[in-house]
């Protein structure tokens, strides 16, 4: 499946994984998990239709139960929820697949309905915008608990325990999920930390947490293993830094002290350009910023994401909605097809349908577009 012509369907070497392709599967909550937060055998099959992506990064899995904000979404905390993630990586390495973990603490963005009645946590109280969808129907988000000081090491401790859980698991590394409005995003904004111990304050404090998240799991697992993921003008989840640009910089800059398997950027969902210090386009900016492997993320093509890869803003291209409902989206790109169209109503939870049941190309359309 080589095509010179198409960037994106040339190799890569992403540490110690060859990559047969830069089509990356973004990760995406699909809440599909089964009793306990267990992956099963349905989940399996799902990743394992992807195989073909250069990499796979997988749902959003939770390092604890204090981590859970949504329904029927998987963790990485459990022996039986390790148990059920061995199904998928065997499931994706048998088809010759690469699979990373993403390993997920909501923070704020929760509902005491998922922690017995307390609190969702959060580097301050402040309370999100909006709802959040439960198995009893939407319901206003709460006013969070601000974590106490010597409470943030243990939250530390449990991401580098997932990281681990996911490498006997079977998965080949994991990405910190540090964008979306989530609990390292909310750490690192000054919308949502207003602390004034060491963790608040200054950006190098707003940092803090990040920056001692990944060198936990980097020193758990190895940092070649290891990826995170930023969203530097990110809207989602009613985030709001007052200088961006300035915030993630540093970020983004002290991330390169670590050699990690790579960076992973959201480009704005929103249009930012009414607002001051904001990115309207963050890949190409930090492009300059950060030596090593970036994978860019938001609503691209195939044309686009050539593009990108060609002009040399990003090495690898992380594809939602298009993987979601194209199972061999590499192939189809190779061969020019038809691509099949999303369905937004079975994005979330249910059965095989709108899952596992998006069809593959037939043989006579790779012969009609040969």
């Amino acid at each position: 499946m080589s095509n010179t012509a198409d960037p994106l369907l040339t190799s890569y070497n992403l540490g110690r994984l060859k990559l047969p392709n830069r089509v990356i599967m973004a990760p995406m909550t699909r809440s599909r998990a089964g009793e306990g937060n267990v992956p099963t055998e349905l989940n399996a099959k799902y990743y394992k239709q992807r195989a073909s992506a250069g990499l796979i990064i997988s749902e959003g899995t939770q390092i604890s139960e204090q981590g859970v904000g949504y329904p029927w979404t998987p963790g990485i905390h459990t022996d039986e929820q390790i148990k059920g993630w061995k199904k998928v990586t065997n499931a994706v390495h048998e088809a010759d697949g690469r699979i990373f973990a993403q390993i997920w603490h909501v923070g704020r963005i929760s509902h005491p309905y998922f922690h017995d009645g307390d609190l969702p946590v959060a580097p301050s109280a402040i309370k999100p915008e909006g709802q959040t969808f439960t198995p009893e129907g939407m319901k206003d988000f709460v006013e969070p608990r601000a974590l106490e000081t010597d409470e943030i090491q243990g939250v530390i401790t449990d991401y580098a325990r997932a990281a681990e859980n996911a490498i006997e698991a079977g998965f080949d590394g994991v990405e910190i999920h540090g964008a979306n409005g989530y609990l390292i995003d909310q750490f690192v904004q000054d919308s949502t930390n207003k602390r004034n111990d060491q963790y608040g304050g200054t950006v190098e404090n707003r940092a803090r947490f990040a920056l001692e998240v990944t060198k936990a799991v980097a020193d758990a697992i190895g940092s070649e293993r290891v990826g995170i993921r930023l969203s530097p003008s990110g809207e989602f989840n009613d985030m709001y830094d007052s200088n961006p640009k300035h915030t993630f910089t540093y970020l983004i800059n002290q991330l390169n002290k670590f050699d990690l398997a790579y960076l992973h950027l959201v480009e704005p969902l929103t249009d930012v350009s009414d607002k001051e210090n904001y990115l309207g386009e963050v890949t190409s900016f930090f492009r300059n910023i950060y030596e090593g492997t970036l994978i860019t993320c938001g609503g691209y093509t195939k044309e686009s994401g050539n593009e990108a890869i060609g002009e040399n803003n990003a090495d690898l291209v992380a594809y939602a909605q298009l993987f979601l409902a194209n199972p061999d989206l590499p192939e189809r790109f190779a061969a020019g097809a038809p691509l099949n169209e999303p369905n937004p109503d079975t994005f979330y939870g249910g059965d095989e349908k709108g899952y596992t049941d998006y069809s593959f190309m037939d043989e006579n359309t790779k012969k009609n577009v040969a």
